[in-house]
């Protein structure tokens, strides 16, 4: 059976997989930016002086890193609801049931990111900022974020790229994300090769796309201390 380009072109230009495209996307950033938010707070509280939070932290990153995305987002969307009846509502759709997925899951892995990251910035920085007479809010805001971001920027941009391709497990549970609509598709008309060869275009396109923000916020921060040596 040869490449029939007409059924590639008709379902890289197609609506459905324009739709499905931008579920990927959308999931992919909302996720990565609650995954941001979290894991801020844990890293903080994993660099802290308390025990019982640097217990519980290190606990959370052990069950969401040591067990399957694949079965923690069958676990939320099946399971969840037995445990909470609440979650059987209408409400309760496959697209929230992934975000809540994927925002643990890599909330877990951002958490070592940046908790890596804002030990790499030396003590002697937030000395001299209590020496100037910053509190520790501003201190974090003011001389340790803007020092850890950037230590932390390629491996962030690294997990968001993998984020972004791990949406395709969320077809698992029936969410009309690209991979699930190139199933559907191939599912009317049983062409495997030019179905899927769309899709391949899509994520390339959107990985790629991501690939050169991140080489250019990466250029941007590392600037200053280029012209600097």
């Amino acid at each position: 059976m040869s490449f029939d380009f007409a059924i590639f072109w008709d379902a890289l230009t197609s609506w459905a997989f324009l739709c499905g495209a931008l579920v990927t996307l959308g999931l992919a950033v909302l996720a990565h930016a609650f995954a941001l938010i979290l894991s801020l707070a844990l890293a903080l509280l994993a660099n802290g002086e308390a025990k019982p939070g640097k217990i519980g932290v290190a606990l959370y990153a052990w069950v969401f890193r040591a067990t399957p995305l694949l079965l923690q987002l069958l676990f939320i969307w099946n399971a969840v609801p037995q445990l909470f009846p609440a979650f059987k509502e209408n409400w309760f759709t496959p697209f929230l049931a992934a975000l809540i997925a994927l925002t643990l899951h890599q909330t877990a892995y951002q958490t070592e990111i940046l908790r890596s990251a804002l030990r790499s910035v030396g003590a002697g920085q937030s000395d001299a900022a209590s020496a100037l007479g910053l509190g520790r809010i501003k201190t974090i805001c003011l001389v340790i974020l803007p020092q850890a971001i950037r230590v932390a920027l390629p491996p962030t941009g690294n997990e968001f790229v993998s984020l972004v391709k791990m949406t395709s497990l969320a077809t698992v549970i029936s969410l009309k994300e690209l991979m699930t609509t190139a199933t559907y598709t191939i599912a009317n008309n049983f062409r495997f090769l030019e179905i899927y060869s769309a899709a391949l275009i899509y994520y390339l396109v959107i990985v790629s796309v991501l690939m050169l923000i991140q080489a250019r916020l990466e250029h941007r921060l590392d600037a200053p201390y280029g012209r600097r040596a």
